[in-house]
Order: C-alpha cells, then sequence, then structure tokens
C-alpha cells in the first residue's frame, strides 16, 4: 500500500488542520513530524524528511504552504528518492519573508515526477500567478481553488475530501520506483 507522508509548514499543522484530519483518518497517512516548526532550519528539514522518504519509499508526498517548499526544494536536491508524486499545496513564497527567508529562492526545475499544485486566488503566502509560473517550471498540474485563501482551518478547510482526491489520482498516475530506476522493473535470477 503506498504511504501518504504528510508534510507542514511554518508552525506546524495542528488539529483541526486537514493535515491532521488525514493523519489521523488513514492508516496508510503518515505525519511527519519536523524539528522546530516556528523556527525551521532547511537542511535539518531535509534530512528529517529524505530519512521518512528512506523509510517510507515510493511514497505519495504531500505537503502545505513551507511544506509544499520543502519537498520543491528536496526533489530538486535530491530526484533520485523514491517517491512516486507530490502534492504542492498553497505553496508559500520564501523570498522577502523573514521567518523562512533561509529557505532562499523556490527551485524552478522540473520534477521527474507526477505533481500537483493546489493554489488559491487569494492567498496571502503566495500571488496566484506566482503559483502559476511554478507549476509551469515544475512541471506540475495546477488546480485553482479559487479563492479560498491559504487552504487551511482558517479558510474554513476541514477533512478537504477533494485533497484526497487528488492525491489518489496522483497515485493512479505514478508507478512504484524500482530500485534500478524510474519506471524499470527486473526480475532477480
Amino acid at each position: 500500500m503506498t504511504k501518504t507522508l504528510i508534510v507542514h509548514g511554518l508552525d506546524g499543522s495542528p488539529a483541526p488542520h486537514w493535515q491532521q484530519w488525514w493523519a489521523a483518518g488513514e492508516h496508510d497517512a503518515i505525519m511527519v513530524e519536523l524539528s522546530d516548526p516556528d523556527r525551521p532550519v532547511p537542511a535539518v528539514w531535509e534530512i528529517e524528511l529524505a530519512g521518512m522518504i528512506l523509510r517510507h519509499p515510493d511514497s505519495i508526498l504531500v505537503g502545505h504552504s513551507l511544506g509544499a517548499v520543502l519537498i520543491a526544494r528536496l526533489l530538486a536536491t535530491w530526484p533520485h528518492l523514491r517517491v512516486r508524486g507530490a502534492l504542492l499545496v498553497a505553496p508559500a513564497e520564501t523570498e522577502g519573508v523573514q521567518r523562512i527567508a533561509q529557505f532562499g529562492s523556490l527551485p524552478q526545475r522540473r520534477m521527474d515526477i507526477p505533481t500537483t499544485v493546489v493554489a488559491s486566488r487569494n492567498d496571502p503566502w503566495m500571488s496566484f500567478s506566482r503559483a502559476t509560473h511554478l507549476a509551469r517550471a515544475w512541471g506540475s498540474d495546477l488546480v485553482d481553488m479559487g479563492f479560498s485563501g491559504h487552504i487551511n482551518v482558517d479558510s474554513g478547510f476541514g477533512p478537504w475530501a477533494q485533497g484526497k482526491e487528488l492525491r489518489d489520482d496522483l497515485i493512479l498516475r505514478s508507478t512504484p520506483v524500482s530500485v534500478f530506476g524510474r519506471g524499470e522493473m527486473r526480475v532477480a535470477r
């Protein structure tokens, strides 16, 4: 069974955030607990997420806000990690934001796995035009959520069934990654 690794953003995603609903309600969903969510250190978060991916290869990554940024950074830096796909929800702009500026510029590299960016037209953390640009650069599908704020509790999101459907679509569009490379399956003799 494909695991869903849920990656929170700045300050974590305390209940009743949709990420907590997913982690509590699905046996194959795991909340990735990142160190010091109120004072993130990019290198530490990358190592922690990479460690979870190594423990749960062929997972789908689901990140919200700074968690989406972390996933994009990790996949750009370590593209050979065994990840099936990524759902990047309401990515946060890092440039010019003091608390997360240490994450640097967002990567512009195309990802070689199926990815979906979910963005809102009135997200205070990133403009829709910027999210659209990143989706193109990353080779991601883009889901326009209309005027949905930051797609969190403050925006009125509870368990967020549509998000699960988007995650499930990524599972259907992707294939497990063999130890020999993407899409290659070899039989040991």
